[in-house]
């Protein structure tokens, strides 16, 4: 049984270590390209006027670690704003950029979902009316913000003012001859680890004729998952985002 990590390539490399240790054949195969923004000039403008938002919301541990590539050197995180992660993959990436921990705010570890709405539940009651919040998420490859507008209108509806900043680009990846016989070869029994609907929209732009069947997919939310089912695999499986979570699902195709 392989298992192919869909993941950004760092975070795909990460992953693969961690299953080949609990003894599965991983394979890093990543269905998205992270990209540096085509302007960084907006990046450093918001890094400029950070300690003017009440709070700073980051999509991914990715939207993280480009926001800080770009940071000024005269500028620092402001003990004025927080951190809102909508997982602890986010917040370990703001923990290695160096925010506190106790700026930090995330959804419990026992959270149903790590996404915009859980991450609401805990941070509601901060927003007040003209409060200002920096959102910080990805592109397309054209430079464009991309991704779900959900968190953005709630703040909106509590009066607070939303300014959106691009720190990356989400572009589909270029396979090879060999990367194309390797996925050909995982729509017969292989297992894909989805935590993107975007992998699996590039996935099937890629081999649009292929029959997805008789593999299977571990998704890490709904929406995920609901993807995959679109997308033709004939066995779906949902699971919390963490690596436990996940090895145990994995466990259960054994």
């Amino acid at each position: 049984m392989r298992v192919f990590v869909t993941r950004p390539e760092s975070e795909a490399r990460r992953w693969v270590d961690d299953l080949a240790e609990r003894g599965f054949d991983a394979l890093a195969f990543p269905l998205i390209t992270i990209l540096p923004p085509l302007d960084t000039k907006p990046l450093q403008k918001a890094w400029e006027m950070l300690h003017s938002y009440r709070a700073a919301m980051f999509v991914s541990g990715n939207a993280v670690r480009h926001f800080f590539v770009q940071r000024p050197t005269q500028c620092s995180w402001p003990a004025t704003a927080r951190a809102w992660a909508t997982g602890a993959g986010t917040r370990n990436a703001l923990l290695e950029c160096g925010v506190d921990g106790a700026w930090i705010d995330m959804p419990p570890a026992n959270a149903a979902q790590f996404d915009s709405e859980a991450l609401w539940e805990q941070v509601a009651t901060q927003i007040h009316p003209r409060d200002a919040v920096l959102i910080v998420r990805g592109g397309g490859s054209d430079g464009a913000a991309s991704g779900r507008d959900w968190l953005a209108d709630r703040l909106a509806a509590a009066g607070a003012r939303v300014d959106t900043v691009v720190s990356y680009r989400r572009a589909p990846p270029a396979l090879d001859a060999q990367q194309l016989a390797q996925a050909q070869a995982g729509a017969a029994g292989g297992v894909w680890l989805f935590s993107s609907s975007e992998a699996i929209s590039h996935l099937a732009k890629l081999l649009p004729a292929q029959r997805w069947t008789d593999a299977r997919a571990v998704a890490t939310h709904p929406r995920i998952a609901a993807a995959a089912r679109r997308c033709g695999f004939g066995v779906v499986c949902e699971s919390r985002p963490g690596l436990a979570a996940v090895v145990a699902v994995l466990e259960s195709f054994r």
